[in-house]
């Protein structure tokens, strides 16, 4: 297939560039700044410079693509807000497909956002769902909760160095899911017909709170971690505080997300029928026990490498400082 991946440098959009790759797949990936992703180059996909907020931009990039896989979304620093990228940038993307004859289209959602309007990311993703379905377009739909990556930043991190690990109100548990493994359904789903018009859950087989999480890291890194609590009334008046401002506003509707994985909800679905429709085994989907295993054993082992190149320059250094050091001499007496 000739696929296009908008959000190619993304946590998620990476692994649907790397699996599409490795299946045999002509990839092009509209990007922002082409120098933040030579990576993908190297990797063997097509550059196209574009945005999904210039609308003109997007004409060249659908050209002889047959699919389009959408993984993009506003981050937190971006100047521009989760309204012009994860709605109007939507609207742009498919009016321009129609336009191009491009008829094939996988959207990421999020898991069950429609139970959440007051959040603006997840409102705004349940508007989109809402859209396509009147698109004409031959589109799936995936949902994730949540990522594993996202959780080295959260909890893993702070745990090794160390630091606080920041925690709100009573945490949700949440079906976490290796971006590898979300890339694998995704690629999947489009070689099964039978996904045109559906939205899919994509989580893992447990929900995870966050006090589970940190037991979890503690475990696996030997090291205590350090809670400190902020309550949800604190983070409320934040993210109102923050909305007063044009360009920290993306970062406030960030914090309503936030809000969601504090409310102490549970984030998951059944994923038997997924499985069997797209003809995968849950064997081969990875557990977070597994991921962070790896990710601790991995930074570990650096630290005891660093640890042990410190020493031995430390002990070279002393027995150099011996070299130098002149010997002493006895004053001699006369007889």
């Amino acid at each position: 297939m000739n696929i296009l991946v908008v959000g190619a440098t993304g946590t998620l959009g990476r692994q649907v560039v790397r699996r599409a790759l490795q299946e045999g797949h002509r990839v092009r990936c509209l990007v922002r700044t082409l120098p933040k992703a030579t990576f993908l180059r190297e990797w063997g996909a097509e550059l196209v410079p574009g945005n999904l907020c210039r609308p003109e931009s997007l004409a060249y990039a659908l050209e002889e693509m047959e699919v389009v896989v959408d993984a993009a979304t506003a981050r937190p620093t971006d100047g521009i807000g989760i309204r012009e990228v994860d709605w109007q940038g939507k609207v742009n993307l498919v009016q321009a497909m129609v336009m191009a004859g491009v008829k094939r289209l996988l959207f990421f959602s999020i898991l069950d956002c429609d139970r959440y309007p007051h959040v603006p990311l997840m409102s705004v993703k349940a508007a989109t769902e809402e859209f396509l379905a009147e698109s004409g377009l031959d589109y799936t739909i995936l949902a994730p909760a949540g990522f594993f990556q996202g959780l080295i930043g959260q909890f893993a991190i702070p745990i090794l160095e160390e630091q606080s690990v920041w925690l709100t109100g009573t945490s949700a548990a949440v079906a976490y899911m290796d971006t590898q493994d979300v890339a694998r359904f995704a690629l999947r789903a489009l070689e099964v017909p039978e996904t045109i018009g559906q939205k899919l859950p994509v989580v893992g087989a447990k929900a995870w709170t966050s006090e589970e999480i940190i037991a979890l890291c503690e475990r696996l890194s030997g090291k205590n971690a350090r809670i400190l609590r902020i309550p949800l009334g604190v983070l409320t008046a934040t993210r109102q505080v923050l909305r007063r401002f044009q360009w920290t506003g993306n970062i406030a509707d960030r914090l309503a997300f936030a809000a969601v994985l504090s409310g102490g909800e549970t984030l998951t679905a059944p994923m038997e029928a997924v499985y069997t429709q797209l003809g995968l085994s849950p064997q081969e989907t990875g557990t977070l026990e597994g991921y962070l295993a790896e990710y601790f054993g991995r930074m570990l082992q650096k630290l005891k490498e660093r640890n042990y190149e410190l020493d031995r320059q430390k002990r070279k250094e002393q027995e150099k400082r011996k070299r130098k050091r002149p010997f002493k001499t006895s004053a001699k007496t006369g007889g």
